[in-house]
């Protein structure tokens, strides 16, 4: 991710391209354009958001959406906020979600994910999930505690009543039929 231009938040917020795909975020004072997601990274993000909305009524799962978290705008890849926090009126979301899930693309920097998490963390999210494909790793953070680094059959966290999810399983959903049915 290469620093486009550096604005205030309110004047990132008013420009005319920052909702062409892929999204823009406002990150460090700078703006910058996420990457373009692979195959892998689309179904796997499809997938993940349908097996979270399917097995919960308390909580919603959306893909891309925007957040406002002064003085970030991210746009998580899939961010689970709580039925109740919900606003009837279109546009971003107003706060962080109360679970983020960012899904690695090769060209990512680890670091600068990881920076976007502990920011939403910082500010009222309660579960953030890293999932690296590449490494078929999971990195889980829960409120102040350090991240985990969950692979293989670990089970993971998550909010509301889900059935349980293992490293393995979330892995499966890259692929075209994930599996995960079955669970």
């Amino acid at each position: 991710m290469s620093p486009v231009i550096t604005t205030p938040l309110a004047e990132f917020l008013s420009q005319p391209n920052i909702e062409s795909s892929p999204a823009w975020e406002f990150l460090n004072g700078c703006a910058i354009q996420k990457p373009m997601p692979t195959l892998f990274h689309s179904r796997l993000q499809r997938n993940l958001v349908n097996y979270i909305n399917r097995h919960t009524d308390e909580f919603e799962a959306v893909q891309e959406l925007r957040c406002l978290v002064p003085p970030y705008s991210p746009v998580p890849d899939i961010s689970i906020i709580a039925i109740a926090r919900l606003p009837d009126q279109d546009g971003p979301f107003d706060g962080t979600p109360d679970w983020l899930i960012e899904i690695r693309s090769p060209d990512q920097s680890t670091l600068d994910l990881q920076k976007k998490i502990l920011h939403c963390l910082s500010n009222g999210t309660q579960l953030a999930w890293l999932i690296d494909p590449t490494r078929q790793q999971i990195w889980v953070w829960q409120g102040d505690d350090l991240p985990l680094v969950c692979s293989g059959s670990d089970t993971l966290p998550a909010l509301g009543n889900l059935p349980e999810l293992t490293v393995n399983a979330v892995m499966a959903m890259t692929q075209r039929q994930s599996g995960i049915e079955a669970v």
